[in-house]
């Protein structure tokens, strides 16, 4: 009789109600404010990975850019979120090329539940040049920019748990589109 060899089992995702909420889109579609809504609506901590990101580095985000690199960047940003994730519950406002990083993707996959913030350019547009500090926005027709950016990022912004459109209203009527969403998916409470 052969013995069969037994695998030890992985560990399972957390549950819905255990997992942090993490919100994915383009700058300007309203991540942070939603986040800090959102969070003080479910009596869970918020975190900014911009912030925590900035806080790490001792330097802003687009200074950031200036001396290393995107690609220096995104090595960083994905370690901070993976710090923040591997935390108890929170929401997580992440920065616009976060989810488009397969490594920063996989483990929001895991470790959260993903929601999208979905907005047109129009709104993107009117929002971002309010801010002169968008690193890729510095040079060139912000508008091409940002069509381009939403052309190549909102098929992998599709891969998100949850879509919510961030249309220009109150920021309180997305907060609350999201919460609907969730308790749709079976999260009934995460206080």
């Amino acid at each position: 009789m052969q013995v069969q060899e037994q695998k030890a089992p992985h560990a399972a995702a957390p549950v819905p109600q255990e997992r942090s909420l993490v919100l994915v889109g383009l700058m300007g579609a309203g991540k942070s404010t939603v986040g800090r809504r959102l969070a003080s609506a479910l009596r869970l901590p918020f975190h900014d990975a911009d912030q925590e990101i900035e806080a790490a580095a001792g330097c802003t985000i687009s200074d950031f850019f200036d001396r290393y690199g995107e690609t220096a960047f995104r090595d960083g940003e994905r370690k901070v979120i993976a710090r923040l994730l591997s935390g108890p519950r929170h929401v997580l406002a992440t920065g616009g090329g976060a989810f488009m990083d397969p490594q920063t993707r996989c483990l929001i996959k895991d470790r959260g539940l993903s929601i999208w913030l979905r907005a047109d350019i129009s709104l993107l547009l009117e929002r971002v040049t309010k801010r002169p500090t968008r690193p890729l926005l510095k040079s060139g027709d912000p508008r091409a920019t940002m069509e381009k950016l939403i052309h190549e990022r909102y098929p992998i912004y599709a891969e998100a748990d949850i879509v919510v459109d961030s249309n220009g209203g109150p920021h309180e009527a997305v907060m609350h589109q999201i919460i609907t969403k969730l308790a749709a998916l079976g999260v009934k409470s995460y206080s």
